[in-house]
């Protein structure tokens, strides 16, 4: 872990509906997070770990409290500069894959700098190399519906990462697959984290959990424990 944070959340807080009805999701959430540094969320469900991550990555807007990405404060940012922020900076990789199932792996993989006006050569070399990066450059031409499970997945961290995106955030993106093509994308994300990304991972599963740096516990939208990697497994055992 070196340089300083790529995400910053300073008191972030979220909450929905207003009066007796309000619902808290995060409340005063403090976290950062450098390159080279994955960051595993864990927590029971309703714990607000997919709520945090949504608002890491810019797609929510807090209630309170202040976002910051490679120093951009995502409270000041026009809607423009926003979107721009999240096809340059941020990849985000989900459980249920989010490919286009009409484009291949290489168009899908390609998309991110494509809606932001790079030239269709440096897109494509770009795709080709992310695609390469995760062992699947020889099926850049496939549809989705040709792949295995465990493939969309990696593609779907090829787009996170190409044109050398900074923040990688994944929502349980190995619920889906088996034991063994789990741990295969979890050490593809590791490897970007170790490549200088930093990146936050929703999950579960204290298997996975052991690839992250760090280990952040969720209980009703608020951090209730923290450990480092050599500590994590002692803390992991004893939550199981």
């Amino acid at each position: 872990m070196n340089g300083e944070a790529v995400l910053q959340l300073v008191g972030v807080s979220q909450q929905y509906g207003s009066g007796a009805l309000a619902v808290s999701a995060l409340s005063g959430i403090d976290l950062e997070v450098a390159p080279g540094e994955l960051v595993a969320v864990m927590g029971a469900s309703g714990s607000g770990k997919s709520t945090l991550l949504s608002i890491a990555g810019g797609l929510q807007t807090p209630t309170a409290g202040e976002v910051v990405i490679d120093g951009e404060h995502l409270s000041t940012a026009k809607p423009d500069q926003l979107a721009a922020l999240r096809r340059r900076a941020v990849g985000f990789v989900f459980q249920d894959y989010n490919l286009i199932p009409t484009l291949t792996a290489l168009e899908n993989v390609a998309l991110p700098m494509e809606l932001d006006g790079v030239s269709r050569r440096t897109v494509r070399r770009a795709a080709r190399d992310a695609l390469g990066l995760v062992g699947l450059a020889d099926r850049g031409s496939a549809y989705p519906d040709d792949l295995s499970g465990g493939q969309q997945q990696r593609v779907a961290i090829a787009r996170a990462i190409v044109g050398g995106r900074r923040l990688i955030l994944a929502d349980e993106p190995t619920g889906a697959l088996d034991s063994v093509t789990g741990e295969q994308v979890m050490r593809t994300i590791r490897g970007r984290i170790d490549a200088g990304a930093a990146g936050i991972l929703v999950t579960h599963e204290a298997r996975h959990a052991a690839w992250a740096d760090r280990i952040v516990f969720l209980r009703d939208g608020r951090i209730v424990d923290e450990s480092r990697r050599d500590t994590a497994e002692t803390i992991l055992a004893g939550r199981r």
